[in-house]
């Protein structure tokens, strides 16, 4: 494969991750009755079951591929890219509606990308700096249009709810910039695992930690009848078959095929997925203002895209 078509599959697998993920900002609004601890229980207990029953025909293979140091970054790697993510997320929309939380969320590209800047091979900052500026820049017109009309719970956040709400985006936005940069680093390391294979060994691990969770989650749902657990089921099912298991091996295959500083405008794809699902559900198109900024995310990537040369992505290491 050349190194033009392998950055144009790792910029198609980004865009599909991103378009899965957008799912998730959703998802508080399909279940506002479910609190943000059994929404995160009940999404990653799918998960885990799934990824059980599709790893379990390849488990003698990968078994020995796994040492004790990958399943202690599977931990944390799961913890910070999922579990905690998603909880974060839950709250934020909750508190301060979709458009904020996709707002500070949809940060994480430049984040990352600066952070990327560190590593070895990449191109230099005068050539990644204008497309990361360009995405910060979109980013910040959907947040003030969408800011400045007001979004939030049902009746109204208190000043102090749209607080927190946007301090737990912003641990989200943390959260996820963390696990972005570990996961690309540890896909990069175990070039015997498939991208297909580590997002289920996440989905494993993270199943497991979700386990620790389900006793408490339950204690929020005194009163729930059998249609409230039956949407719930549906929810959790739905984000963990489309977010978690398709959308992370989406994900995986972005990051081995792109370096870190091009892999954090893949990112922006889930802003863009997570602001058109709001309009479906608000049943509203975009206004001119959103149009133009969801227009420069697209010109961001392209930009990123081509400010990394034809070289091969093989020779561009990440450490």
């Amino acid at each position: 494969m050349t190194a033009s078509s392998d950055r144009l599959w790792g910029v198609a697998s980004g865009l599909g991750a991103g378009a899965m993920w957008g799912l998730v900002f959703l998802a508080p609004k399909f279940a506002p009755e479910a609190s943000p601890l059994l929404l995160t229980a009940g999404r990653y207990l799918a998960y885990g079951l799934i990824a059980v029953v599709l790893i379990a025909p390849r488990w003698r293979r990968l078994a020995p591929l796994i040492e004790a140091g990958t399943w202690r970054a599977l931990v944390w790697l799961s913890l910070a890219g999922n579990l905690v993510y998603f909880a974060f997320v839950v709250v934020a929309v909750h508190l301060a509606g979709v458009a904020a939380s996709a707002l500070i969320v949809g940060m994480v590209p430049v984040v990352v990308a600066l952070w990327g800047l560190k590593d070895g091979g990449g191109p230099p900052a005068s050539r990644t700096a204008p497309p990361i500026v360009l995405a910060a820049v979109a980013v910040g017109l959907i947040g003030w249009r969408a800011l400045s009309h007001g979004h939030g719970v049902s009746g109204g956040p208190t000043g102090i709810q749209t607080l927190i709400g946007l301090g737990c985006a912003l641990g989200a936005l943390i959260s996820w910039t963390v696990y972005a940069v570990g996961n690309s680093r540890w896909m990069a390391r175990l070039t015997q695992v498939s991208p297909h294979d580590w997002s289920l060994l996440t989905g494993v691990v993270t199943g497991g930690l979700a386990l620790l969770l389900a006793v408490p989650a339950a204690l929020t749902t005194q009163g729930w009848t059998g249609g409230a657990w039956l949407k719930l089921a549906g929810v959790c099912l739905g984000v963990a078959l489309f977010a978690s298991i398709i959308g992370n091996a989406l994900w995986n295959q972005a990051s081995r095929r792109l370096p870190l500083t091009m892999l954090g405008q893949m990112i922006v794809f889930e802003t863009v997925f997570a602001f058109v699902y709001g309009y479906i559900w608000e049943g509203r198109g975009p206004a001119v203002i959103e149009i133009l900024a969801i227009l420069m995310m697209i010109v961001s990537v392209v930009w990123c895209v081509r400010a990394h040369g034809p070289a091969p992505i093989a020779e561009e290491p990440l450490h």
